[in-house]
């Protein structure tokens, strides 16, 4: 007599595997020349719609969490408080931590910026934006992300949120860019991270100094007046002009 066994329900992964473009070595020169000239047009679209963006505080955090939890509202929280800095929020423009920071912005009168990115399904644009552009490729998307920001906010996340925080640790240690704010914030949930950091220096992986590169804390009020004073000391605002001639709209 045969057993049946009752099948879970399959659930279609968050992110379903991308057809396998970048792990075959070498294309034609005529497919790397066209790869190239797609990446410029994204870079020259991404900078044609930012360029007069003004300043802005990025916000990092996972897709995954909804409204009613607390990191949710504390990304709303923030939003919020950058709005009333005066300074533009930007997000990568989804669902999660990404929609709750430019909610927290829209709804208390600041700007609103979401730079979206294309995968093998639709990530859903978040409906609090006042500017959105969407990216094919995770770097160009980085790029942007970093080159018209402030200071960053990173909120609890997976793989996507470290992969922004590390490259950005990196581009400050080595001085390819410079130096800014990065609020690491969460505790509770980024304490192993910064247990594993601490580690690094003591195994002469990194320098002391690169501890400070990070402030790490729990409380909102710290966060923001951390960012607002070094804005305040080492930043200023350059106008930006609009030349009729690349059809710049006023």
């Amino acid at each position: 007599m045969d057993h049946k066994h009752p099948h879970k329900p399959t659930r279609d992964p968050i992110i379903p595997p991308k057809e396998h473009v970048f792990l075959e070595g070498p294309k034609s020169r005529g497919y790397e020349l066209f790869f190239a000239f797609r990446v410029f047009r994204q870079f020259i679209k991404g900078f044609r719609t930012l360029h007069f963006l003004g300043p802005s505080i990025t916000v990092f955090g996972s897709a995954r969490f909804k409204e009613d939890h607390p990191y949710y509202q504390q990304a709303r929280d923030f939003g919020a408080r950058i709005a009333k800095l005066g300074l533009a929020t930007l997000t990568g423009g989804g669902p999660g931590i990404m929609e709750a920071a430019n909610r927290g912005a829209f709804e208390n009168g600041g700007l609103s910026v979401g730079c979206n990115i294309v995968l093998p399904f639709e990530q859903k644009e978040n409906p609090y934006l006042h500017k959105s552009i969407t990216f094919e490729h995770f770097f160009v998307r980085k790029v942007l992300l970093v080159k018209y920001s402030y200071a960053f906010i990173i909120l609890p996340g997976g793989f996507g949120t470290m992969d922004e925080l590390f490259e950005t640790l990196t581009l400050v240690q080595t001085k390819t860019i410079t130096q800014f704010p990065i609020v690491l914030f969460g505790k509770k949930y980024y304490q192993p991270l910064m247990d594993a950091i601490h580690d690094m220096e003591k195994q002469g992986t990194i320098s002391p100094e690169d501890l400070s590169l990070v402030k790490f804390t729990d409380d909102i009020d710290e966060a923001m007046d951390f960012i607002s004073s070094y804005i305040k000391k080492y930043y200023t605002i350059k106008p930006r002009k609009r030349l009729w001639w690349l059809f710049e709209k006023r």
